[in-house]
C-alpha cells in the first residue's frame, strides 16, 4: 500500500517508485500532458487482465460504426442476454445479474433500448450486459481496430465479459498503462481538433460520456472534490486499474493510466486497490504543473 501521498505534497517520481517497490505484485503507470510525451512511467508496456477498462475501446469502436453510417445509435435494439462465444464450436452463453453493477439494463431485458444508453451505462455504470450487447453489434474485429488507430502496441480484446469458455481456451482481454493513456488521451486531443479516432463531435460526446463516470473511488478520490476527471476503471479480484484525463483549472490537462495486478491479500479486497491508485491520482494531481510540456 502507499501510505500517506496527498494531493497537497508533491514527491519526487524517485520516491514514487520506491513506495510502489514495496506494493506486492506489478503496479504500471503512465502520467502526462496531452500535448507532450509522458512525464513518468512505471512499466507502462507491462500488460494486466483488462477488467472494465477495455469497454472504451468498445465505445470507441461503436461512434466510429455510426460515423460510417453502419449503425444507428439512438435506433431502439433488443436487450438480450445470450452471445456468441469467441471460442469456437461452443454453446451461447449469458451474464450473471449479480456480478453486473447496473439493475437498469437488467429491468429492460426482453424489451428495447438504444446503443447510446447502452453505451453510457457500460461506462459510467460499468454494466457488463450492456458491454456485451454493444460488442455484439460492433464486433471484436472493429474493437481491434480501434486499439490500433489509438496506437496501442500490446492490448487485446479477445471475448466478451463472463465468456468462461473462451477464457478457458486461453481467449483474454489485456491492456498496458501506455495503451490506455494512448487510447484516453486520443480520444481528449480530438475534441480539439481531427485525429486518427474519430471525429471532433464523436470524441466530445464520448469524452462526456468518460466525464460522467459513476464509479470514483480511485483515480477520481485522488483528486480535489469536483474536479473533472474523463476516466473509466476496472477491477475483478487482484486487480485494479484506471485511466483517464484530468482537467485542472491551473494547469494543462494530462492524462493518467494506472493498472495494478496485486493479487491477495493486498488487491483481494477493492478498497486495498482503490487506495493504491487514489495514491498514485493524488501524487500526479500535485505534480500537475510541473508536467513535461
Amino acid at each position: 500500500m502507499v501510505a500517506g501521498i496527498r494531493y497537497g505534497r508533491r514527491m519526487s517520481w524517485d520516491d514514487l517508485d520506491a513506495r510502489l517497490d514495496r506494493v506486492p505484485g506489478v503496479v504500471s503507470a503512465y502520467v502526462g500532458r496531452l500535448d507532450a510525451p509522458a512525464t513518468w512511467t512505471r512499466q507502462p508496456a507491462a500488460t494486466h487482465y483488462a477488467a472494465s477498462t477495455m469497454k472504451v475501446a468498445v465505445l470507441l469502436a461503436l461512434h466510429r460504426a455510426a460515423e460510417a453510417g453502419e449503425t444507428d445509435l439512438d435506433a431502439p435494439v433488443v436487450v438480450v442476454n445470450e452471445f456468441e462465444s469467441a471460442r469456437s464450436g461452443t454453446p451461447r452463453f449469458s451474464c450473471a445479474r449479480h456480478y453486473d453493477n447496473d439493475d437498469a439494463v437488467w429491468e429492460r431485458v426482453g424489451a428495447t433500448a438504444s446503443l447510446r444508453w447502452l453505451a453510457h451505462r457500460m461506462i459510467t455504470r460499468s454494466s457488463n450486459l450492456a458491454t456485451n450487447i454493444v460488442l455484439g453489434h460492433v464486433g471484436l474485429p472493429a474493437v481491434a481496430r480501434a486499439w490500433a488507430l489509438a496506437g496501442a502496441r500490446h492490448s487485446v480484446t479477445g471475448r466478451g465479459i463472463e465468456d468462461f469458455a473462451a477464457r478457458e481456451a486461453g481467449i483474454t482481454n489485456l491492456v498496458t498503462a501506455a495503451d490506455l493513456a494512448a487510447l484516453l488521451g486520443g480520444l481528449a486531443s480530438g475534441v480539439d481538433r481531427p485525429g486518427p479516432l474519430a471525429t471532433p463531435a464523436a470524441c466530445a460526446d464520448m469524452v462526456a460520456v468518460l466525464l460522467a463516470q459513476e464509479h470514483r473511488e480511485d483515480l477520481a478520490a485522488g483528486l480535489p472534490a469536483g474536479t473533472p476527471i474523463a476516466h473509466k476503471n476496472g477491477w475483478v479480484r487482484g486487480v485494479r486499474h484506471g485511466a483517464g484525463v484530468v482537467f485542472p483549472d491551473d494547469a494543462p490537462p494530462y492524462v493518467i493510466a494506472v493498472c495494478t495486478t496485486t493479487g491477495p491479500p493486498a488487491g483481494q479486497e477493492t478498497t486495498d486497490g482503490c487506495r493504491l491508485v487514489a495514491d498514485i491520482s493524488a501524487a500526479a494531481w500535485a505534480a500537475r504543473r510541473h508536467l513535461t510540456g
